[in-house]
C-alpha cells in the first residue's frame, strides 16, 4: 500500500502533462491551419472540420499514449510528446502537399477533405507510436 501515493503522484504529473500537450497540440494546430477549426465546428457547425480536428487530435494521442506508457521519467514522456506534436504538424504540411486547396476544402464542409486530412494524421500517429522505442 505505500506505493499507491507514489503511483497517484506519478499518475497526475504524467495524466497532466499529456493534457498540458493535448491542448498545445490543439492551440498549435489550430493557429498553423489557414482554416478557423472552432468558428467552422462552434458557429458554422461544420463536421468535415470537426472530423479533421478531431481525427488529428486522436493521431496526436496515439503515440502521447504509447510514450507514457513507456517512459521511464516525466522528461523522457515530455520529449517523445514533442516529436509526436512535431510529426503531426508535418502529417498535415504533407496532407496539404497532395491536397493544395485542403483548408477551403474543409471550409466548404467536403467531406472527403476532412477524410483525406484524418487518415494522414491517424496513419502518422499510429507509425510514430510504433517507432518509439526504449
Amino acid at each position: 500500500m505505500p506505493e499507491l501515493p507514489h503511483a497517484l503522484i506519478a499518475f497526475a504529473g504524467y495524466f497532466g502533462a499529456a493534457i498540458a500537450f493535448a491542448i498545445a497540440f490543439v492551440v498549435i494546430y489550430t493557429r498553423l491551419t489557414p482554416h478557423r477549426e472552432f468558428e467552422l465546428i462552434v458557429v458554422e457547425h461544420n463536421a468535415s472540420a470537426a472530423l479533421a480536428l478531431g481525427l488529428s487530435l486522436i493521431g496526436f494521442v496515439i503515440p502521447l499514449a504509447r510514450a507514457m506508457a513507456q517512459a521511464e521519467s516525466i522528461v523522457e514522456f515530455c520529449i517523445w510528446a514533442a516529436v509526436a506534436l512535431v510529426v503531426q504538424i508535418a502529417a498535415f504540411l504533407v496532407a496539404r502537399l497532395a491536397h493544395p486547396d485542403l483548408s477551403r476544402a474543409i471550409e466548404t464542409n467536403t467531406l472527403a477533405a476532412a477524410i483525406w486530412l484524418g487518415a494522414v494524421s491517424l496513419a502518422a500517429g499510429m507509425l510514430s507510436a510504433a517507432a518509439m522505442t526504449e
